[in-house]
């Protein structure tokens, strides 16, 4: 707990979660009312000693709330990240390093706990870079033009000797899981998710002050019987003045962990009867629909923006987990306000693996830690930052050696807002 101009920043307790959800409500301009229902069902996922708020004469002016998550890194293996999410400051509280303090606090015991990194969705971009969090996904929405994509609009079903099959949400908490742990094998940036994640998106759990409409649900199946993908879309009603249907099917979400199970799915969405457009939800800015289309003019991206941010706590178990694209060695003098993750160090790359340790040799790159973090996914071009003068070369051609080692061959992607 630190006190400080008179405010608080502490753990909450029990009995102050509403108020702290009313600062919640506040900050994020929504009703600040709260139900008994809204209190109970926070209350039973927060962590009470990592939901923080700042209490100023009694009242919550600002909150912050971390839990535990598993971050794929680039090769398949899982990291233990500090997830933060619920973070707000209130109008009337703002520039008293509220934020800071909180972040700080949070940080400094993840570090503790032996968390690699932190992560963050980011609802304003200039934030949290001062923080050491970089931009580490983009992510993109698609609005295909149905008419135009020159898909068989008779198509009914997969050519694949595989289907689709509609199926409900108890099919989805059975099938769902088990797919997005197979995507989270292969996809560097995605997310853990809770039991929870899938009881709310399956309307097995309706949270308070949140209305559920059940979507539909359909299923590939290669043609073993083997579920290889996933989606869950909604659709409105909306028909021309000649009695023409113009509905919009819109994705909720989607995996696929196969290509033969994307191009199923985003082909079956394509051939309803009365859909004319469909909205993709967020995909990776690379993802293949585009060109799964006959013309892919017809899928135009919508909007396009940063998703998941990154905060490296452990440079040497960050850079050690992940896999490089060739060998090499690059020596990074890393710089960090915090001191979390400041220090120079040597990162030798091979056949075998990584190995990054402190070092003493001359810096082949000089970068901020949240310049690391932007790069660590493979996102970022160390090459690109350096033209910005974000990343400076201390020998000449060493942003190559890095884009070489770090970037991906496809971009990261987390699928998840938290």
């Amino acid at each position: 707990m630190s006190r400080r101009d008179g405010i608080d920043v502490r753990p909450i307790t029990e009995t102050e979660i509403p108020d702290w959800i009313r600062a919640l409500n506040t900050g994020f301009l929504r009703s600040p009312a709260v139900s008994e229902q809204e209190t109970a069902d926070r209350g039973s996922y927060m962590h009470l000693p990592r939901t923080l708020g700042a209490f100023d004469a009694g009242r919550c002016v600002a909150t912050f709330r971390s839990f535990p998550q598993q971050l794929t890194a680039v090769g398949g293996a899982h990291v233990p990240a500090e997830a933060i999410t619920n973070v707000s400051v209130t109008a009337t509280h703002r520039r008293r390093g509220l934020l800071t303090r909180m972040m700080g606090t949070a940080l400094t015991a993840a570090k503790e706990r032996g968390d690699v990194v932190a992560t963050l969705i980011a609802a304003e971009y200039p934030i949290y870079g001062r923080y050491g969090f970089g931009p580490a996904t983009t992510a993109a929405q698609w609005t295909v033009d149905v008419p135009r994509t020159g898909l068989d609009r008779r198509w009914s079903g997969p050519a694949d000797g595989g289907r689709i099959d509609l199926v409900d949400g108890e099919e989805v908490r059975k099938t769902g899981p088990e797919l997005h742990a197979r995507l989270s094998r292969t996809q560097p940036g995605v997310v853990s998710r809770a039991e929870r994640w899938w009881q709310v998106n399956t309307g097995a759990l309706k949270p308070g002050g949140v209305a559920w409409t059940e979507p539909f649900y359909a299923v590939y199946r290669s043609a073993d019987g083997e579920a290889e993908g996933l989606v869950a879309y909604e659709s409105d009603d909306n028909w021309g003045d000649a009695k023409q249907p113009l509905n919009t099917a819109t994705v909720k979400w989607l995996i696929g962990v196969t290509p033969a199970a994307e191009r199923a799915l985003w082909q079956y969405l394509c051939s309803i009867d009365w859909i004319t457009q469909v909205k993709t939800g967020w995909r990776a800015p690379d993802d293949l629909l585009p060109d799964l289309l006959p013309d892919p003019r017809a899928a135009r991206i919508t909007s396009q923006a940063d998703w998941l941010w990154v905060r490296i706590l452990d440079v040497v178990r960050a850079m050690e987990a992940r896999t490089y694209a060739g060998s090499g060695t690059l020596v990074l003098d890393v710089t960090d306000g915090d001191g979390l993750s400041a220090g120079r160090y040597r990162l030798d790359v091979g056949p075998d693996g990584a190995v990054c340790a402190p070092t003493g040799q001359p810096a082949d790159l000089t970068l901020d830690v949240r310049e690391l973090s932007a790069l660590w996914l493979g996102e970022a071009s160390a090459v690109r930052l350096a033209a910005l003068g974000r990343v400076r070369e201390e020998r000449e051609g060493a942003a190559s050696v890095a884009d070489a080692l770090l970037r991906t061959s496809r971009r990261p992607w987390c699928p998840d807002i938290f």
